[in-house]
């Protein structure tokens, strides 16, 4: 790979990064809230900083620019599928009714079970790459496919709903849940009788939607850097700042309407890269006789970070911009009144619900 990063210094990253999110947890537990806007932004801020900063010990550390340019990819990469994840959250939420204050404690068992579980895809990823280097063939078609149902998702989510409802009616027949929630509980105690609270279908829900969304983003980090080391701290500074981002963007993730296209993009050119690094690499008989494929272009670590910094810009700006126009598009009652006043005539539009109120009278 051209380059090592020493073990202490791995070591070290883990220890301060678990350290880290253990406070964050006891804060949660000891302190469940709303976050304000101003709480929000400043963790955000401090999870953003803390990941520039780690980047820039790890070129202070191994004095390797491309190494530092994996991580900054990876953990972009990483970040905009995160924000993707916070689409399905607010679902979840909204679906299953957690009260705002307790959303904190739920966003961070969900962020936790993501960590164990894409712990378990990077350590099996770096195997099966170690083992079998044309995996890089199909983790490329993986890519591609998955960028195809995120900007065209036609029925895809429909099929995911009921994917989910299933899972939660097996929860329910399996397992005795009470009607209503006990605060942040798990368990409680209805007409002395033990049993879990609906907390327990909202984990199974989170938990689901973080192993559907660990099998899209371990491909894409892996088309970026082989470095399990990289793999995972990129993949725990995006999950960091989840919990804060949640409750900082909160209505603004409607107006992210574009958001999914600059996501898919991103995930259709790793996978081309992907591909061509599997090509480049190539071991397979039945392609160009077992030979590597020379003129397939190498994508460098830097123009990937480009690439996935101007896709999640344009769509954001995109997104905001259509946003601000419909925001200021003028209502049908609006514009017929204006036309009205123009011309000194009554208006031929009538205001929601005033024939009911006629009715009425």
């Amino acid at each position: 790979m051209g380059f090592e990063i020493p073990l202490w210094f791995e070591i070290g990253a883990f220890v301060v990064l678990l350290t880290i999110l253990i406070a964050d947890l006891l804060l949660i537990i000891k302190r469940p809230h709303i976050p304000s806007t101003k709480e929000s932004t400043l963790w955000v801020v401090f999870y953003v900083a803390l990941a520039i900063a780690f980047a820039g010990i790890l070129f202070g550390v191994t004095g390797n620019a491309d190494v530092t340019g994996q991580f900054v990819a990876g953990w972009l990469t990483e970040y905009s599928l995160s924000i993707d994840n916070l689409f399905v959250f607010v679902l979840i939420m909204g679906q299953f009714a957690v009260p705002r204050q307790y959303q904190q404690k739920v966003l961070m068992v969900g962020i936790i079970i993501a960590l164990i579980l894409r712990g378990i895809f990077i350590l099996l990823g770096a195997v099966i790459i170690e083992q079998f280097l044309p995996i890089f063939y199909l983790f490329g078609a993986f890519l591609i496919y998955t960028a195809w149902k995120q900007a065209f998702p036609g029925k895809d989510h429909e099929d995911e709903e009921k994917k989910e409802s299933f899972v939660v009616r097996l929860v329910r027949r399996r397992v005795d849940i009470s009607d209503e929630y006990d605060g942040a509980k798990v368990r409680t105690v209805v007409g002395g009788k033990r049993m879990f609270t609906p907390m327990i279908i909202v984990f199974v829900a989170i938990g689901m939607t973080d192993l559907l969304f660990a099998l899209d983003s371990i491909p894409a980090i892996f088309g970026i850097t082989q470095d399990p080391f990289i793999v995972f701290t990129a993949n725990i500074f995006a999950l960091m700042g989840l919990r804060q981002l949640y409750f900082l963007l909160g209505g603004l993730l409607d107006r992210l309407k574009y958001l999914h296209y600059g996501i898919a993009f991103i995930l259709a050119f790793i996978g081309v890269k992907l591909i061509f690094h599997a090509m480049h690499e190539n071991e397979l008989p039945f392609i160009n006789g077992g030979e590597h494929i020379e003129w397939v272009p190498d994508i460098s670590t830097w123009m990937s970070l480009g690439v996935i910094v101007a896709s999640m810009v344009v769509a954001t700006v995109a997104s905001l911009i259509a946003s601000s126009r419909e925001r200021k598009a003028p209502t049908p009652q609006a514009a017929a009144a204006a036309v009205a006043e123009e011309h000194a005539t009554p208006s031929t539009v009538e205001e929601p619900g005033s024939t009911d109120r006629r009715t009425e009278r």
